[in-house]
């Protein structure tokens, strides 16, 4: 560790001269950022890089890939909340997990990603809750249970 303070005025000289972190952007040779998004059993590894707002999943366009329009919507929430709408292109891969959990995936990793190409935006991506992975899972069945807590039907006789 650093140096220890010994008295009460080192530790208020130390306290007044904190430094500011100030993040860097992280991007690789391409210009692009990574990173990776998890929701339910669902993982996407997301890129973006500055373009004209295509969006790519698993080599297919938006519309293929995704056909319900709320799910689209989840997708595109972190561009919106942080007014860079058709800014960048977004290449992603994911696997497992159905289409609301890979929605939520792409969500976190674009989320994640812009992070990493702009520091600027953490707080706006913060406030909005979306650096945070949702933790929820499908609760697993019991035994002597039809479901994770639904109980057969009872019979009096």
């Amino acid at each position: 560790m650093s140096e220890k303070l010994e008295s009460l005025q080192d530790i208020k000289s130390a306290s007044n001269s904190t430094e500011v972190k100030v993040r860097k952007a992280n991007r690789d040779k391409l210009g692009r950022s990574y990173a990776t998004g998890k929701r339910k059993d669902a993982v996407a590894r997301v890129w973006i890089k500055p373009g004209k707002g295509n969006i790519t999943i698993n080599e297919k366009s938006i519309e293929q890939y995704f056909a319900r329009p709320v799910l689209k919507m989840i997708i595109n929430q972190p561009f919106e909340v942080t007014n860079r709408v058709n800014e960048f292109d977004v290449v992603c891969t994911v696997k497992g997990g159905g289409l609301s959990g890979q929605a939520g995936a792409i969500k976190h990793g674009i989320s994640k990603a812009l992070n990493e190409y702009e520091p600027e935006l953490r707080t706006a991506l913060k406030k909005a809750g979306f650096l945070t992975r949702d933790d929820r899972t499908v609760e697993r069945k019991k035994y002597g249970k039809a479901k994770a807590r639904r109980s057969y039907q009872f019979s009096k006789r």
